[in-house]
């Protein structure tokens, strides 16, 4: 008999610019502890290679980059609580941009993709191919899993969700940029609901980049369920997280209760 480990699971996401300098994970894993996260989505890690290591105080830690020898750019991982690493069943790093982890749960299997995208103003092409692997990958995972799609796309969805009830909410934050189109269609290929407007909050929730200028505000970062299995109790940022990033923290309470996995975990290659 499986044993379920909360009643609430809480997943965050969010670009941390770097994980290059010395005092950086210790500052990611102090956070997550405040911020009581179960797992937390890395993007912009910028570590070269890819592997798992345990943390000091006891997380997992799964990373995903470019090849050995490579410029430090890019880079994702995923940082599993010391309870929540039981679940773990296996987790593939699939590139510099992407990396999955598979979670067993008390309902079902969870696939979870975390994702760091290309920008706004990067080629088509630097699009087409993230965008492609991203597809192949979510076209991989088991049609029975929940599936949950998190990370920086520098995307602007808007809040204008006509016709698009099933994908978006209407309290995004706002308007759209050219990423939008694309973003907008692969979810709704794949019966994804995108969590960051389906909940009223202030503007200030909704953030999750800050300008320069420190006055400009963006929401670019985003949180996708399968809609079948929309789960989600709550999405929004918090500001008060701090990693020396432009970024903000975005976190999602889960109704899903996750729970050991008995078989010996393994990652795909």
């Amino acid at each position: 008999m499986m044993i379920g480990m909360k009643k609430r699971t809480r997943i965050g996401f969010w670009n941390i610019r770097t994980m290059l300098e010395a005092s950086r994970l210790r500052q990611v894993i102090k956070e997550m502890t405040h911020y009581k996260l179960d797992l937390l989505g890395l993007s912009e890690t910028r570590w070269n290679g890819s592997g798992e290591f345990t943390t000091v105080s006891g997380e997992l830690l799964l990373y995903s980059g470019h090849a050995m020898g490579e410029k430090h750019e890019y880079g994702v991982g995923l940082i599993l609580s010391k309870s929540l690493k039981k679940s773990l069943i296996e987790w593939t790093a699939v590139s510099e941009r992407l990396i999955t982890d598979r979670l067993t749960t008390r309902l079902r299997k969870l696939t979870i993709v975390q994702c760091y995208a290309p920008t706004n103003e990067a080629a088509i092409e630097e699009k087409e191919v993230f965008y492609g692997l991203l597809e192949a990958t979510l076209h991989q995972i088991r049609q029975s899993d929940i599936t949950i799609m998190m990370g920086d796309f520098d995307v602007k969805i808007g809040d204008d969700n006509q016709g698009l009830k099933q994908v978006m909410g209407r309290h995004s934050l706002g308007n759209r940029n050219e990423n939008r189109d694309i973003f907008i269609d692969l979810c709704a290929n794949y019966d994804l609901i995108i969590g960051g407007g389906l909940f009223l909050h202030k503007d200030i929730h909704k953030a999750t980049w800050v300008a320069p200028n420190h006055c400009t505000v963006n929401q670019i970062d985003y949180m996708g369920i399968s809609k079948k299995w929309r789960s989600f109790l709550d999405v929004r940022s918090y500001r008060g997280a701090d990693v020396a990033s432009d970024h903000h923290l975005v976190v999602a309470p889960l109704k899903l209760k996750l729970a050991a996995n008995k078989t010996s975990r393994q990652r795909v290659i």
